[in-house]
Formats: C-alpha cells, structure tokens, sequence
C-alpha cells in the first residue's frame, strides 16, 4: 500500500524533506565564489548539482534561496566547483554554516585556498577536482534559482588518476541523503551497457 503526499497541501519544508529524502543520492557541489567588492572568498555545499551540457561543457547547481554563492555569481560571473571527497566531510559540512555576510568559510573553517587559472575564485587545495566556470546563464523557479556555469578549466591532483582518468576508488566522493544523513561509495557495482546490435536473442 503506498501512502500518497500532496505538494499542494504539505507545508513547504515538509515536502522538500520528503524530495531530498527520495532524490538520492545527489552529488555535491562545493562552490566557491568572491564578494562583489573582491574581498571575500565564499564557500559553501550545494547537493542540486549535476552536468547540463557537453558541448560545451557546462555544469549546473541550484540555490535554493539568495544565498551568498548566488550574489556573488550574478555579480562577478565566475565560480569554481570543488569535488567534495570523503575525508573533507566534516569541512564541507562547516561551510553549509550561515554565516553572516562578508565572513568567508575559507577562513572561518580553516580551509586552505589555491589560486585558479582563469577565474578569480580560489579552489580548495585538499579537493582532488576542480572545475572553473564563468557564468552562462540562471534560471529562476519559484523560490530556487538554477545557475549554469560553462567550464573554462579543470584541474585534477594525479593521484586519483588512473591511466589519466579519475577513479572512483580514489576520488572517494560524498553525497547527500535525506534529513543530516551523507554517503560515500562504498559497495561499487560495475556493468556494461549491452549494444542493441548484441542484446541476446531466441
């Protein structure tokens, strides 16, 4: 027996705690963005994150309010995206702290920035990743607003290449769950996609 929930009845935060609970797991984007003024350096975690694009290579987040990374995206059009590995997990979770504007997590958290090549927010020197975006356009939905970077550069700690390509055994990524709850990439299953011109036949 399925128990139905109604978007149009539910209080907001009910709901949203009911899709974040059931769209999982969802990938992390640990965006880093710079003040209008130039000053501050912000950090802060996104789990609406995904690749919108190929060609060009463009990823996507979503802000889910006006939050810092947002303001500062719409006004100096660059952002990075920091893989979010395993072992920085109590970091990234800091960053998701509300502090006040013009207080940057960098510092409040104690994380080390690295310059970037082509764009003015620093990376985080302990994420293996680093993609650097400049802005190519934002949606706004109700009371979220989807940012879509195009990738200009990515930066990859070769220790977590094989044969040049990142593994996933190295990467070790987190995702988030429902409600506080995160998970990692333990119990990896592998399988081929099966050509048509191979699917088995009678």
């Amino acid at each position: 027996m399925r128990v139905d929930f109604d978007p149009k009845t539910m209080p907001r935060g009910d709901f949203y705690r009911l899709l974040t609970a059931v769209v999982v797991p969802r990938p992390i984007a640990w965006v880093s963005t710079v003040s209008p003024d130039g000053f501050t350096a912000n950090l802060a975690p996104h789990s609406f994150f995904t690749i919108a694009c190929v060609e060009p290579p463009i990823v996507q987040f979503t802000s889910v309010g006006r939050k810092d990374t947002l303001r500062n995206v719409e006004a100096n059009g660059e952002f990075v995206v920091s893989f979010a590995p395993e072992e920085l997990f109590e970091q990234i979770n800091a960053t998701g702290t509300d502090f006040p504007e013009g207080e940057g997590e960098f510092e409040a958290v104690g994380i080390r920035p690295e310059p970037s090549l082509l764009v003015k927010p620093p990376r985080v020197a302990a994420s293996p990743v680093a993609l650097e975006c400049r802005l190519h356009s934002t949606v706004r939905l109700g009371d979220s607003t989807v940012v879509f970077g195009r990738v200009v550069h990515a930066a990859v700690d070769d220790t977590v290449l094989v044969d040049g390509h990142p593994e996933i055994t190295r990467l070790r990524p987190l995702a988030r769950l429902g409600r506080n709850e995160w998970g990692t990439t333990a119990g990896i299953r592998e399988i081929a996609r099966i050509p048509y011109g191979e699917w088995p036949r009678d």
